[in-house]
């Protein structure tokens, strides 16, 4: 029987974009010795989690409650291996809305929800951090009625 050990991971050892670091993940990095850790924005706002990398290790990240993961963060550093943290590009539901008065209804959904969104050009633009599809069930009735409609392809 096979047993799988968990690392646990419960600081900041660096930047990749810190002094020297570049080099060494470079001589890492052809050694085959970078593993990665993809997170979305909301997974690194949080201190605590279970994930593996991309070459199945078994991680526990244990934080402290003052730290905050960020692209490039690395979680641990060894002379023939690293664990670096990458953000996964951020999803995007783009909504344009028929009126003034559909787009406070949708602004308002949108805040009930706590959904975090920004305004890009005369679009209501909601960060996607879960299935695609669970936002379109929210969005359900604005869609159907015509009250707004999908601006992003």
């Amino acid at each position: 029987m096979i047993k799988l050990t968990t690392i646990k991971l419960t600081a900041i050892v660096g930047l990749r974009t810190d002094e020297g670091m570049p080099e060494r993940l470079h001589d890492l990095e052809h050694a085959d010795g970078i593993e990665t850790i993809h997170l979305e924005r909301h997974d690194m706002q949080r201190h605590r989690l279970r994930v593996e990398t991309d070459r199945g290790t078994s991680c526990a990240i244990a934080l402290a409650r003052d730290v905050t993961m960020q692209d490039g963060a690395i979680l641990l550093l060894e002379d023939a291996r690293a664990i670096v943290v990458r953000a996964v590009k951020e999803r995007w539901l783009m909504l344009a809305v028929r009126d003034a008065a559909s787009g406070l209804e949708l602004g308002y959904h949108a805040g009930n929800l706590h959904w975090r969104v920004q305004f890009r050009d005369g679009c209501l633009a909601v960060a996607l951090e879960g299935p695609e599809q669970a936002y379109l069930d929210r969005l359900e009735a604005f869609l159907r009625d015509g009250r707004a409609r999908r601006a992003d392809g």
